[in-house]
């Protein structure tokens, strides 16, 4: 699996944001963690030189580098990163380095600057290519709640994506009431799926209701017999009570039925191999779904029973907008 089928650590919609930078004289921090592909616009210019879509600093007359800071929406291990260059060819930094530190609670852009924030290196100096997407993967190190994104000495970045292993607060798996274990920012991950044609898989455990019919996982129309399936790992082990499916925006397009499974690997690994082979329990026999319509259900498995992976089976094809699994984890 490449890095970049990992969540995104810095993204906006889990509130990452760029919390300060030494400089944006000819393009804003902020557009660094923008979810739209960079853009570029002949002809366009501001006061200060040509727009560019991205964060870009003045050029450097003195010793050392420029910086940014930003505070992870979703903290976890960083594994790899994606600084991409797109439309910046002579203004780009030939190298960048990333340092990571992990701190409770909300940080202050003051805080951070501090000498007593207790940075540590998770990227070397790297280099980098103008105008594309510089892939670059990171050694797997501890958590981290805040990055700082350096580059060689100056220039412009269009944008940084942070991919790895979401790790919550603990509190977010202990706090008292259901909590759903299929979420993105509770450490919930989609680990496989027959096929996603339209839509990326993950897309169903992402925070919030769907914003278009691409934001969620969609397959191509199936021809054959059988029926589509996407496996969530859950956040931690627990047992599901209330099941939330939404064919938002799905008009033409969502599922005539679906299933859910569940399974307790007991530690091992689910690969694609392992599939067909594990022992699966019903949570949720087959159940009509309406298009662009919201689902709430209760589980109707066994109540005692803790499972670490979901299966949706979802039938024959189509759309699913999101995917909640509420319950109570197995640790409580």
């Amino acid at each position: 699996m490449s890095f970049t089928d990992l969540i995104e650590l810095a993204a906006e919609r889990f509130g990452s944001a760029v919390i300060v930078a030494n400089d944006e004289f000819f393009a804003p921090k902020d557009a660094l963690l923008l979810p739209t592909p960079p853009v570029w616009i002949e002809g366009k210019y501001t006061e200060r030189g040509k727009w560019m879509d991205g964060w870009e600093t003045r050029r450097r007359r003195e010793a050392g580098h420029d910086w940014c800071i930003i505070r992870l929406g979703a903290p976890g291990i960083v594994r790899g990163v994606v600084v991409d260059t797109s439309w910046f060819t002579g203004n780009f930094p030939p190298e960048c380095s990333l340092d990571g530190c992990s701190l409770n609670g909300v940080a202050s852009a003051e805080q951070l600057m501090t000498d007593s924030t207790p940075w540590w290196e998770l990227l070397p100096r790297s280099p980098l290519e103008g105008n594309r997407r510089n892939e670059i993967a990171v050694r797997p190190g501890p958590r981290v709640t805040h990055l700082r994104l350096n580059i060689f000495p100056d220039g412009g970045v269009a944008r940084l994506r942070v991919h790895g292993d979401v790790v919550p607060e603990p509190a977010r798996l202990s706090a008292a009431g259901a909590v759903d274990l299929s979420a993105a920012e509770n450490g919930g991950f989609v680990v496989l799926c027959s096929d996603m044609h339209y839509g990326h898989r993950q897309n169903m455990i992402m925070p919030g209701r769907s914003t278009f019919m691409g934001d969620g996982w969609e397959t191509k129309r199936r021809r054959g017999p059988g029926h589509e399936w996407s496996i969530v790992r859950l956040a931690a082990p627990g047992r599901i009570d209330r099941v939330e499916i939404d064919t938002d925006h799905y008009k033409g397009n969502a599922p005539g039925s679906f299933s859910l499974d569940g399974c307790d690997t007991a530690g091992a690994t689910l690969d694609a191999a392992q599939v067909d082979s594990r022992s699966w329990t019903s949570i949720l026999a087959r159940t009509p779904l309406q298009p662009h319509s919201r689902h709430i259900l209760a589980a109707e498995g066994p109540a005692t029973t803790a499972f670490t992976h979901a299966r949706l089976n979802i039938f024959p094809d189509g759309g699913i907008a999101r995917l909640r699994l509420f319950g109570t984890p197995r640790s409580r």
